[in-house]
């Protein structure tokens, strides 16, 4: 019993590790935005620069309890609470979105430079996909120890889990799958591999497919439009 126990701590430390680097692209992504807009001195809607990094510091929190939080040294030591940073991150992903478009409509001329809207919408669209990638990898039949234990009532169902006779012995899904779904899902804008089995799960397909589809759409072809006058 003893060493069953020690299995599944060492399964849990390898599944959040792993998990750890993947969500650090995040405030990576947002802190060179913030850099590069204080070096350029872009601004949106007449917000400073500094508030991308207000925006990184929920996924800078997640990283580092996916790395600390499996030996009781990380600030949200509870399943529970890196759900609600991942909805954190959610949330303030929609603000810096709202904030751009706000500023898309409202902007006149050459207000923003094609890339001002070029590498912000990078950056809020990666975000997209990795932030919705660990959501999927977080929730999927209970979350990672969950679903490499039991592959019944999934949210998502992988190709692997319908012909596991084509997968190797024991597999599951790692956040790569997932990050790779979310991936799929924001340039797609629908499933491809993975399909959604549960409610919670369409509607996380559905809401990253919308956000994706206003970067794409309307952020992407202004600037594009800018950038060709």
């Amino acid at each position: 019993m003893q060493s069953e126990s020690r299995s599944e701590t060492a399964e849990r430390y390898e599944t959040r590790a792993e998990a750890a680097p993947v969500v650090a692209l995040v405030p990576l992504a947002l802190v060179s935005l913030a850099f590069v807009s204080r070096a350029e001195e872009w601004a949106f809607l007449g917000l400073a620069w500094w508030v991308w990094l207000v925006l990184a510091v929920p996924a800078l929190l997640l990283a580092v309890d996916l790395w600390l939080g499996p030996r009781g040294l990380g600030f949200a030591r509870t399943r529970a609470a890196g759900l609600v940073l991942l909805g954190v991150m959610v949330v303030g992903n929609l603000v810096g979105l709202v904030v751009l478009v706000a500023a898309l409509v409202t902007a006149r001329g050459d207000e923003l430079g094609g890339g001002q809207l070029l590498f912000t919408a990078a950056a809020i669209w990666a975000t997209n996909v990795i932030v919705f990638g660990m959501c999927f990898w977080e929730l999927d039949g209970g979350g990672p120890s969950e679903r490499a234990r039991s592959r019944r009532l999934p949210d998502l169902l992988f190709p692997q889990d319908q012909s596991p006779d084509l997968a190797p012995e024991q597999w599951r899904p790692r956040v790569w799958d997932y990050l790779h779904t979310s991936l799929s899902t924001a340039t797609a804008f629908s499933p491809t591999d993975a399909m959604p089995m549960t409610l919670r799960a369409k509607a996380l397909m559905g809401f990253e497919s919308v956000v994706s589809l206003v970067v794409v759409v309307l952020v992407t072809a202004r600037a594009v439009n800018v950038l060709g006058t």
